[in-house]
């Protein structure tokens, strides 16, 4: 017979003596998983190592903007950018070679040169004598070099490669390299560059974002809901589903895997964290098993919102954003919930985040926490308190 036991202590915040536990052995701190899109985190990410090699980061592959959509009206693929640029954020910088290869996975090609001096450009990537790749390595030079060709071998002759992203184009080179499965190419990357967290995409699947706004029109592509690239919608978001590519309605959906149920349900905490609210937070909550498996976790859910502006926010302060939250993790949940979906509410002590109605927070059994979390900038978190904060809960 099994069962569970709920410990209670007292929580300081933030917790000093905790946290420089956890910086003085780093590769024992806790497993906080993070449901996490794009850039929003990748700065906290870098901080976060210094005080645990288990943070868990489940990205959205759902991005259809950018050098992203190129490649995935190429080759039907997943999106790999927030994957690339977040397993740099965690890659061990004291790894020989390191340097060169963030360099190389962030760089981008000219958004201005010609494209025969593109494609010579990636060509001297593919035989090692660019000189970004040049000072990178073996075997790391070797297993991006093989990537790289794929890529340059299976893309047409006329494609695009303005402002592409090298690292996007080794990623992709992966997939198609491993029967069109990301995490394969992942496992590899992140045991090269000793990532000192787990990362992967919520699925390994190529979805896509759709919603449907309050005024009744439909709106289809992550690129087209975040108000980044096409401007701000023309009325908030009503409602969002996966969709099976961009020509037309096809609602789809799909099971994580297990290693993805696992994770979420054995984290030490789960943190809800800034970023778009659709398109990066809310997008990594839908697919299949994702609410099942917070509400099978008995550990604690934390929300810290945006600050500043995010354009798929209009028309929903925070409290609503909070129910649209908690709904869109239960919509998951096939019968009463054992756990909670969200315990606490993070917030600086300072900022103006809107109304909050604590009534109702007690209602949904939620408690809000207010800590310094912005130091220099009033529209940035800072990332050293933001670390610190959450891993006082843990």
């Amino acid at each position: 017979m099994t069962g569970s036991l709920r410990i209670w202590r007292r929580m300081v915040m933030p917790d000093l003596v905790r946290v420089h536990r956890y910086q003085s052995l780093p590769e024992q701190g806790p497993k906080v998983l993070f449901f996490s899109g794009g850039s929003a985190l990748n700065k906290i990410s870098r901080v976060f190592k210094e005080y645990t090699h288990h943070s868990i980061h489940l990205v959205t592959p759902f991005d259809s903007g950018g050098s992203s959509a190129r490649l995935r009206a190429e080759f039907d693929i997943p999106a790999v950018g927030d994957l690339r640029s977040r397993l740099m954020a965690l890659a061990d910088e004291t790894v020989m070679g390191q340097p060169e290869v963030y360099d190389l996975f962030t760089h981008r090609l000219s958004q201005y040169e010609e494209p025969f001096a593109l494609k010579a450009q990636l060509q001297l990537l593919v035989s090692g004598e660019h000189p970004l790749i040049e000072c990178i390595p073996n075997p790391m030079k070797a297993l991006i070099q093989t990537q790289l060709a794929v890529t340059q071998a299976r893309i047409h002759d006329g494609f695009d490669l303005r402002g592409a992203s090298i690292g996007n184009l080794i990623m992709a080179g992966g997939y198609l390299n491993n029967q069109q499965q990301l995490d394969p190419i992942v496992f590899l990357f992140s045991r090269l560059v000793k990532t000192l967290g787990d990362v992967k995409t919520t699925l390994d699947a190529s979805f896509h974002l759709g919603v449907e706004l309050e005024n009744g029109d439909i709106v289809l592509g992550q690129h087209n809901i975040t108000g980044k690239e096409k401007g701000t919608l023309p009325s908030p978001i009503k409602r969002m589903w996966l969709n099976q590519g961009l020509r037309e309605i096809v609602h789809t959906n799909q099971h994580i895997g297990d290693d993805r149920k696992d994770a979420i349900e054995g984290a030490d905490l789960i943190c809800y964290p800034p970023g778009s609210f659709y398109s990066s937070l809310l997008a990594n909550l839908m697919p299949e098993g994702v609410g099942r498996s917070i509400c099978q976790n008995p550990n604690p859910k934390v929300y810290l919102p945006n600050l500043g502006v995010d354009p798929e926010q209009q028309g929903l302060p925070l409290m609503e954003r909070i129910k649209r939250l908690i709904v869109t993790v239960l919509a998951d949940v096939k019968a009463e919930a054992h756990f909670s979906a969200l315990d606490y509410l993070l917030l600086d002590d300072v900022y103006d985040y809107g109304a909050v109605d604590v009534k109702q927070l007690n209602d949904l059994n939620i408690m809000v926490i207010k800590t310094p979390l912005i130091a220099d900038k009033m529209d940035k978190y800072d990332e050293r308190l933001v670390a610190k904060a959450l891993l006082s809960f843990t």
